[in-house]
């Protein structure tokens, strides 16, 4: 184990919102707390001044775009990573790895940081895709993502990592939630007063999230008293909330279902619900971040069953697993929810022990530390 002051730098798109922006901040002020020195290279966004209240520093460059001028990053970020000693170059996401991965292996073998990158997702299976396969440490999210690396790339167990993703327990308890806060976003929302039990899907809106498997699941609830809010922004897919819209108002629970577009503040949404859902249907989460956050806040959970919401979600303890993209399955967890608040209650209590035992913060940056420390120790 290596004790002296550590130098690592994170590389990833842009930080707007997202889990993987999320682990890259909390990564980066677990190591700033330990007094080690985190620096994230991206093309900035809405969670930069945040980054960098936290002690770590921001370097802006564009290494996000898809474009051949992407490229002349790379001997730009040599020099960097030459001149400030790093330790860790740790890559997150593919254009910004080919970027860091080029750089990295243009400079001599004897003074090159050690290479770490985090397989996020279920890419598409390319050479593109690839190169998140190439550090010398693969932190896999979940075992689904652990055993996708080792099948379809040939990646040996032994470079695999799995760590997943994790819960800040200090800012997702339901007890650090202010009342006005509550009343803030209720008023918001624009929400009914006649406290009619919540149903939330948070996510940004894209087909992936299956936001319309959602909607035509609650109009064969309709029957039952519920109001219903979507968290996340269209971003560039206006489209498609136009079109989530027109489903609503073409099966006449306009009345009932709002979208509200980013939130800032999700222990406070999730504290606004009685019942989350996760209702992802045109391909499996890798992890499942939501489903986490909302156990945290003793909220029951709707999933997918399917991906990593399989190894967060306990049927039957914490919450239930449905059919993807079958809206009769969704609708038929969500009647059982509605109808037994007790239920809902006792499903809550478990998730949050569930999650505080094997999905937070400090245990997924301490186990990230340690795969950093056992590159350096062997070098």
């Amino acid at each position: 184990m290596v004790a002296r002051k550590i130098t690592v730098v994170q590389m990833l798109p842009e930080l707007e919102a997202g889990g993987v922006e999320r682990g890259t901040l909390e990564l980066g002020k677990y190591l700033v707390r330990h007094g080690h020195r985190s620096i994230v290279i991206s093309g900035g966004g809405r969670l930069v001044p945040q980054l960098t209240s936290e002690g770590s520093e921001h370097v802006s460059w564009d290494v996000g775009k898809k474009s051949p001028l992407t490229l002349r990053h790379i001997s730009k970020l040599r020099k960097f990573l030459t001149r400030h000693n790093v330790d860790i170059l740790h890559l997150r996401s593919r254009v910004p790895a080919w970027v860091g991965f080029l750089a990295w292996k243009s400079l001599p073998e004897h003074s090159r940081p050690h290479l770490v990158t985090t397989f996020h997702g279920f890419y598409s299976v390319n050479r593109y895709s690839a190169i998140m396969t190439k550090g010398e440490k693969v932190i896999a999210i979940s075992k689904i993502i652990a055993h996708h690396v080792q099948e379809i790339y040939n990646v040996p167990p032994e470079r695999i990592e799995l760590i997943y993703r994790g819960f800040d327990e200090k800012l997702f308890d339901p007890s650090s939630v202010a009342q006005d806060i509550l009343d803030y976003w209720r008023n918001r929302w624009n929400m009914p007063r006649d406290m009619s039990p919540v149903i939330m899907l948070p996510g940004r809106l894209t087909r992936l999230k299956g936001h319309d498997v959602f909607i035509n699941a609650l109009k064969k609830i309709e029957d039952l008293n519920w109001f219903a809010v979507c968290v996340g922004d269209a971003n560039d897919n206006t489209g498609y909330r136009d079109e989530l819209q027109h489903l609503v108002a073409n099966l006449h629970i306009e009345d009932r279902v709002r979208f509200v577009g980013h939130c800032d503040n999700m222990p406070a949404a999730y504290l606004l619900s009685d019942i989350v859902v996760s209702a992802t249907s045109t391909r499996p989460e890798a992890f499942g971040r939501i489903a986490v956050e909302a156990q945290a806040m003793q909220r029951p959970v709707i999933a997918s069953a399917q991906g990593g919401s399989l190894e967060i979600v306990l049927p039957g303890n914490t919450g239930w697993l449905v059919d993807p993209g079958n809206a009769e399955s969704l609708a038929s967890a969500m009647r059982e929810g509605l109808t037994n608040s007790a239920l809902c209650k006792q499903y809550g209590r478990a998730g949050r022990k569930w999650v505080l035992d094997n999905f937070t913060t400090e245990r997924m940056c301490e186990k990230t530390i340690m795969v950093y420390r056992s590159l350096i120790s062997y070098s």
